[in-house]
């Protein structure tokens, strides 16, 4: 009698083979779609000159004055390129060209690969530092001593610790885009939650989308609402009490909707939609955590204790405060960790191979980020990211009021997969669209609410964006992520078409 074959069971591609997927098809695109590019404005603070960037030709100069700008036809203060509030690039209206095409081919695509790693070189510097700063604090036991106390003290109100983490993660994306810096949280965090007795979706929940649903609803981000504002000619309070108003309904979305999912694994821990890859994670996190009253916690894992959460309120202060980026973020940490060695009681030995296993466990996190970025050169440097812009301007001239404003969030939903950057998206799109917004008696304030609900609505998604860099570092499959974030990106749209809808009937 013959055995019968035992089907393998089926499990969703890694977040590699996604983005090695989505790069195959960028390149495949770069044949199809046609090439073709505005002309960009920048400002050259040395010359105090304006610099016009036209495809095949030399760069031209223009006095940086109020008067070029109105023969350009862009409605942006002089004082935002003149005090360095933008910096990148500027698409200059009605300047589109076709060019010849530039597509790509597979031989790029190794190439854009590494060329995207070492762009992210910053950000992947400041995870190295990050997890070489956690390997130290776990071969000292703080964190085994902190985690056992505050098990014993939310007996009962486990879920009041989710609570505080959205409202602060929320608040952390609506003020200062934390995003990508929350890669941060969740060493210290995911532990935390899984003392709790709940599972990854929680941790990625609480953390990466709370701040997202923060940052969708800007108030006063600098890198996504004030930089928008600023390149639609307007000033970032125009609109900011719809946005404030949309926040508290987003945030509560996910409060509720993390208090409902959290309540299910609670009285049925198979509920949990990453139930099966459970012990994986487990012990990815929580290896070195021994059993209750195993460690004590005393002063000096206290004091570790206290500096290693002091680092995030610094961390916060710096980005918002001082300008800061992953390089001055890398050398806080750093400088952190050098306090907490001293402290530890290790030996030189322990510290130096605790901080390099601690580096070397987010490699993986660190190269997603940067094949991510190899995905956009691709896109860019084939020339045809702002085709696709310029097709959409057409897609929406014209349109009625209330028409228009809903096809700027559908445009801008998919322009989010193209461009996952909100600089970047804001200052190559809004030149274009906030002046369609004139034709059709639209305040440009709602074009940049449309923006931002519509690019982040996709960026919960978009694998060129932060989402495979959580997930890899949760060890969350794609699927599962997507299965649990549906309900809230329906949300997002949901408040996003009342909002603006609204504010169109009031206008």
């Amino acid at each position: 009698m013959m055995e019968k074959k035992v089907k393998k069971p089926f499990h969703f591609p890694s977040a590699f083979t996604i983005l090695l997927i989505i790069m195959v098809i960028a390149v495949g695109a770069t044949w199809i779609v046609p090439s073709g590019t505005y002309s960009k404005l920048t400002y050259n603070s040395t010359e105090k000159v304006f610099v016009i960037k036209k495809h095949g030709e030399a760069d031209t100069t223009m006095p940086a004055t109020k008067e070029t700008l109105d023969k350009l036809n862009i409605k942006i203060e002089l004082k935002n390129f003149t005090d360095g509030v933008i910096r990148k690039p500027i698409a200059i209206p009605n300047s589109y060209q076709r060019v010849p095409q530039h597509p790509k081919g597979l031989g790029d695509i190794a190439e854009s690969m590494v060329r995207g790693t070492i762009e992210g070189a910053d950000v992947m510097a400041f995870i190295f530092v990050l997890g070489g700063l956690i390997g130290v604090i776990n071969k000292t036991g703080a964190f085994n001593a902190g985690l056992t106390a505050l098990s014993k003290r939310s007996k009962g109100n486990e879920f009041m610790i989710v609570f505080m983490v959205c409202v602060l993660m929320a608040l952390g994306g609506t003020t200062c885009g934390m995003e990508e810096e929350a890669v941060a949280f969740y060493p210290i965090l995911v532990p935390v939650f899984l003392s709790l007795g709940y599972d990854s979706i929680v941790c990625v929940g609480a953390i990466f989308l709370a701040s997202s649903m923060g940052t969708a609803f800007s108030t006063i981000n600098p890198f996504s609402v004030v930089i928008a504002s600023n390149a639609a000619g307007i000033v970032f309070t125009q609109g900011i009490v719809p946005r404030a108003i949309g926040l508290v309904l987003g945030v509560g979305c996910v409060i509720a909707y993390l208090r409902w999912y959290t309540n299910k694994i609670k009285a049925d821990p198979s509920f949990s939609y990453t139930y099966e890859d459970r012990e994986e994670f487990y012990k990815l996190y929580m290896q070195d955590v021994k059993a209750e009253g195993e460690v004590a916690f005393d002063w000096r894992k206290k004091v570790i204790l206290v500096l290693f959460v002091a680092a995030f309120p610094i961390l916060v202060w710096g980005v918002m405060s001082r300008g800061w980026w992953f390089p001055q973020m890398a050398a806080s940490f750093l400088t952190i960790a050098f306090f907490v060695m001293i402290l530890s009681g290790l030996s030189e030995q322990d510290i130096v191979n605790s901080f390099t296993k601690g580096a070397s466990e987010l490699v993986g996190v660190s190269l997603i980020i940067g094949l991510a970025r190899g995905v956009n050169m691709v896109l860019e440097e084939g020339l045809i990211s702002d085709t696709i812009l310029d097709f959409s301007t057409h897609l929406v001239t014209g349109m009625p009021p209330a028409l228009f404003i809903m096809a700027q969030l559908v445009v801008f939903f998919f322009l989010g997969l193209i461009v996952p950057s909100s600089s970047g998206l804001a200052v190559l799109s809004m030149p274009i669209m906030a002046p369609l917004a004139d034709t059709v008696g639209v305040p440009r304030h709602i074009v940049v609410s449309a923006y931002m609900w519509g690019q982040y609505a996709m960026l919960f998604l978009a694998p060129t964006g932060l989402v495979l860099v959580t997930l890899q570092m949760l060890n969350i499959p794609f699927n599962k992520w997507v299965k649990f974030v549906l309900p809230m990106i329906g949300a997002l749209l949901a408040i996003a078409t009342v909002m603006l809808l609204t504010e169109v009937a009031l206008s």
